[in-house]
């Protein structure tokens, strides 16, 4: 839990030239159901290049993808991880007080270090392979990293600088 950082001019073009801040939670919301996250319990706000995720996901996996995959829509400088794991009460009042509580307890906190999985941005020049190597010792092991981050990735040979990526 807690923020993370990324480039803003870097990542998927979700956002139209014309559309207001007001009308994006529902594309971020629905670019991470597109990577294959349960939203069901997700909440997304959207303001001045910050993202901020609440609600409940089911496993630390579809966490880190859901904060990994609005961070990498261009436009997004930081995201607000407010996510708790596992199902919400049954008691909507409940659910709602435990979802502030974890907000005031992680606002402006740095979220990386209870993740299980490193994250790395690209760099120019980089491949799956080259980064596989890094992480590693061997570049032939690129699809544990390509598999991690699908569908936000479609191609190993796609990725591009700024993009972060999960490394498991």
């Amino acid at each position: 839990m807690g923020f993370f950082d990324f480039l803003a001019d870097a990542g998927s073009k979700v956002f139209g030239k014309d559309e207001k801040e007001a009308d994006v939670t529902l594309p971020i919301i629905k670019h991470i159901e597109n990577s294959g996250v349960d939203i069901s319990h997700m909440k997304s706000k959207f303001a001045g290049g910050v993202v901020t995720l609440s609600g409940y996901v089911p496993n630390q996996e579809q966490k880190e993808k859901s904060v990994l995959t609005a961070g990498n829509i261009a436009g997004v400088s930081r995201v607000q991880d407010n996510l708790i794991l596992g199902a919400p009460p049954a008691d909507a009042a409940a659910a709602e007080q435990a979802e502030a509580e974890v907000a005031a307890a992680e606002e402006g906190k740095a979220g990386e270090a209870a993740w299980e999985s490193k994250t790395y941005t690209v760099q120019p020049g980089d491949t799956l392979g080259k980064i596989a190597k890094e992480f590693y010792g061997n570049a032939m092991e690129y699809p544990k990293i390509f598999e991690a981050n699908k569908p936000m990735l479609k191609d190993p040979d796609k990725i591009y600088p700024g993009q972060v990526l999960r490394i498991p």
